[in-house]
């Protein structure tokens, strides 16, 4: 009985001083990680995938056959690797100009392309 009573005081201890060195603060870890889920899903709902703008190797995620996720394509402006881009930016990939200037006739797209792809 001394041994539980003697585990039960150095939980509720030891609880207490993690509770104390975060600052007082006791948010529980399911509600912060609904949070950030919530942050998350607004800042994504910002952003679209353009195809065809990305650098090898610098691209978000999948990149069809042959790739598994970000990073993985191996051609610059690769048709069907796409990056995330503030909405309304990917329409403007291939401006004669600034920071949408592409090589080329290249442009950037919401839908995956068929050119520059890995042979």
């Amino acid at each position: 009985m001394k041994n539980t009573y003697a585990l039960a005081t150095a939980l509720i201890g030891a609880a207490g001083l993690a509770a104390c060195s975060s600052g007082g603060e006791t948010e529980a870890p399911a509600e912060a990680e609904t949070e950030m889920a919530m942050a998350d899903a607004e800042a994504d709902a910002a952003k679209e995938k353009c195809y065809g703008v990305s650098l090898a190797g610098k691209n978000d995620c999948a990149a069809g056959p042959g790739t598994s996720c970000a990073g993985t394509s191996t051609v610059d402006y690769q048709g069907n690797a796409w990056k995330y881009v503030p909405e309304g930016d990917c329409e403007k990939f291939g401006a004669e100009e600034g920071d949408f200037a592409l090589p080329e006739d290249r442009k950037g797209s919401l839908e995956a392309l068929e050119r520059d792809l890995p042979a």
